[in-house]
């Protein structure tokens, strides 16, 4: 199969059946959105995503953060892969279809996917009342967060904080977290747990999965 014809609408069946070629197919009402493999900077700051939330959200085991490749799909012409994402722990099973509710989303910002997340996805994820949605900008060291009925961004250039519940500890993440990544420097201290590099969504650490070591649903980012 050579690549797909972006100028058609396609459903989610129809991008779920694509052989896997290594790159991101995504859908917004019916729109095809492609992106290569994301490169190493991109993933460095992933990994640093990752390890800060799930670290944070140690102490709340009705959450979990994971990271694409995932299929999430609200419709028949949805379908999305955010970099990174939490939803309530009550919506893990062995498939994606459950996966309904995205307490927070974050896409890291490379050239090729610029016009999907800062627009395309951007207003998906608006309409289907994502609460937080993150756009990370590294080139620009930023970040634009965004709720459901936002109009403009918040544009957050030093610490960006963030609650999973109104009553919940605040998380407060540094621009040394990886936002802001010199290539002199942001290979040097990444403490990436081995799991994040294998592609395993669950384990932050050896023995526990947010508070427990359920690991009924370790085939959760197979597409089923």
């Amino acid at each position: 199969m050579g690549m797909p014809d972006t100028a058609r609408r396609y459903t989610v069946d129809e991008v779920l059946a694509f052989p896997a070629d290594g790159n991101r197919y995504e859908l917004v009402d019916g729109e095809l959105l492609v992106t290569p493999a994301p490169g190493t900077r991109h993933q460095v700051v992933l990994g640093r995503l990752y390890r800060e939330l799930a670290d944070h959200l140690e102490k709340y085991p009705d959450v979990a953060v994971l990271f694409s490749p995932a299929d999430i799909s609200w419709d028949r012409e949805k379908l999305v892969q955010p970099d990174l994402f939490v939803i309530p722990a009550s919506e893990l099973s062995a498939t994606w279809k459950t996966v309904r509710t995205l307490l927070l989303a974050a896409e890291i910002l490379s050239p090729s996917s610029a016009r999907g997340d800062r627009l395309v996805k951007r207003q998906l994820y608006q309409r289907q009342g994502v609460a937080t949605y993150w756009i990370i900008d590294p080139d620009a060291a930023l970040v634009e967060v965004w709720h459901p009925d936002d109009e403009r961004p918040e544009i957050v250039t030093d610490v960006l904080r963030w609650r999973v519940a109104p009553d919940a500890e605040e998380l407060a993440l540094p621009p040394a977290c990886g936002f802001r990544t010199h290539s002199d420097t942001y290979f040097g201290i990444i403490r990436t747990p081995i799991s994040v590099l294998s592609g395993h969504p669950f384990r932050s650490h050896p023995d526990t999965h947010f508070g427990h070591s359920d690991t009924r649903f370790g085939d959760v980012g197979h597409r089923s």
